[in-house]
C-alpha cells in the first residue's frame, strides 16, 4: 500500500469493515426481534463518523514497522484488526457512558441519549434503564467481538498468541483504570495526583496507544524488545492525550470539541486539574461547586476562572508538555539502537504533534 493510497483510502477501509461487521450482527439479529435488529442499527449510526484514532495510529505504524511494503492480503489483515480495535473502544465508551451517567456525546446524543429518545411517551426513568440496559448489553457484544476478531486473525500461531496476551492484558488494565476512577469520584481512594496520573494511564493510554502500536509491531513481525519501547511511548503519549482531555473539558469551548460544557465539575470527576486546584488557596471556592449535578453555567464559568487563576491550568499544560518530551526523547533513544525504524519514529512524531495541538 503506497503512502498516497494511505492517505486517501485508509479512514475508508477501516469504515467499511466496521460497515461490515454491522451488516453481519444486523443480519444475525433479525431472528430476535425488531428491537434487537434496531440496537445494532443504532450501534453502527454512533460508532461510525468518528476520527478513528486507534485504527489510524495502527496501519500507519504496522507500514512504517513493515521491512516490506504490506501485501494485499496483509493490508486486510491489519484493517480487519484495527477495525477491531475500534470496536473495542466503542464498547468502552458505551460501558463509560452508562458509568457516567451521561446522554451527549459528539455535539449530540450518545446511544443511551438516542435509543431513550425514541420511546416518546414513555415515563423518563423506564427509557432510560431500557436504554442504558440496552448499551451495557451491546457493550458486552462488541467486547466479545473484539476479542474473537483478534482470535481469527490470519496471521501465525506465535502472533495471534502474542496479539491474544496483548488484548488481554489491555482490557485488564483498562477496565481496572475505570474502576480506579470511579473508586476516585465516589470518594473510596484519595485523589492524589499520582494515583489519578496512574489511573489515567490504565484507562485511557492502554488501549488508546499501547494496544495500536503493539499491535501494528505483532503484525508488522517487530521484536518483543521494540513491543516494550512502544509501550513506555503510548503510555506517556495516552497521558498527555488524557490530561488535554481534561482541560478541555473544563476550559475548552464545548462548539469545538463537541464535550458537555462543565461535566466534569458536575460529576466531580477527579482530575489533575483538580488535585493541584486542592493544594491552593481558591480551593475552598472551589469545593462549594465541585460535583455538583445542578451546576449552572455560571458557577461553572466562575468555578473555571478560579481553576485557571489558581495555576491549575498551567499546571498542567506543564504536564502535558513533559509527556510529549519524553517521548521525544524515547525516540531518539529507540531509533538510536536500532528498536525503531526511522519511519516509525516519523510516525510517532507527526501523532505527538497532533496531540500537542489539540489545546494549542
Amino acid at each position: 500500500m503506497g503512502a498516497t493510497t494511505t492517505e486517501e483510502s485508509l479512514g475508508t477501509q477501516i469504515e467499511e469493515a466496521l460497515r461490515q461487521r454491522f451488516a453481519e450482527r444486523r443480519a444475525a439479529a433479525a431472528p430476535y426481534g425488531r428491537e434487537f435488529v434496531g440496537l445494532w442499527e443504532a450501534a453502527e449510526a454512533h460508532a461510525l463518523g468518528g476520527k478513528l484514532i486507534r485504527p489510524r495510529l495502527l496501519m500507519e505504524l504496522v507500514q512504517a514497522l513493515a521491512p516490506e511494503p504490506l501485501s494485499t492480503e496483509e493490508t486486510r489483515c491489519a484493517v480487519d484488526v484495527a477495525a477491531h480495535v475500534e470496536l473495542l473502544h466503542f464498547s468502552f465508551l458505551l460501558h463509560d457512558d452508562v458509568i457516567d451517567g451521561d446522554l451527549i456525546r459528539r455535539r449530540g446524543p450518545n446511544l443511551i441519549g438516542a435509543l431513550a429518545a425514541r420511546r416518546p411517551g414513555e415515563p423518563v426513568e423506564p427509557a432510560l434503564h431500557w436504554a442504558r440496559s440496552s448499551a451495557i448489553l451491546l457493550g458486552d457484544l462488541l467486547l466479545s467481538s473484539a476479542v474473537l476478531g483478534f482470535a481469527r486473525a490470519d496471521i501465525g500461531p506465535e502472533a495471534r498468541e502474542r496479539l491474544l496476551a496483548l488484548l488481554e492484558q489491555t482490557i485488564f488494565e483498562t477496565v481496572a483504570g475505570e474502576h480506579a476512577d470511579v473508586a476516585l469520584s465516589d470518594g473510596i481512594i484519595a485523589p492524589d495526583l499520582r494515583t489519578i496520573l496512574s489511573t489515567s494511564a490504565d484507562k485511557t493510554s492502554t488501549y488508546s496507544f499501547v494496544l495500536p502500536l503493539r499491535a501494528a509491531a505483532v503484525l508488522a513481525g517487530s521484536s518483543p524488545a521494540t513491543e516494550e519501547r512502544l509501550t513506555s511511548i503510548g503510555r506517556h503519549l495516552g497521558l498527555a492525550y488524557q490530561l488535554q482531555d481534561d482541560l478541555l473539558s473544563v476550559f475548552g469551548d464545548p462548539d469545538e470539541h463537541g464535550k458537555d460544557a462543565f461535566s466534569d465539575l458536575r460529576e466531580g470527576k477527579e482530575t489533575a486539574i483538580i488535585a493541584y486546584a486542592r493544594m491552593t488557596s481558591q480551593w475552598e471556592a472551589i469545593d462549594l461547586h465541585f460535583g455538583r449535578a445542578d451546576l449552572s453555567t455560571t458557577e461553572g464559568a466562575e468555578t473555571r476562572d478560579r481553576l485557571r487563576d489558581c495555576g491549575a491550568e498551567s499546571f498542567v499544560r506543564g504536564l502535558v508538555q513533559e509527556h510529549l518530551d519524553t517521548v521525544s526523547a524515547m525516540l531518539v533513544d529507540a531509533e538510536s539502537d536500532g528498536s525503531l525504524p526511522a519511519a516509525a519514529g516519523q510516525t510517532i512524531r507527526a501523532l505527538a504533534c497532533r496531540v500537542e495541538s489539540r489545546v494549542r
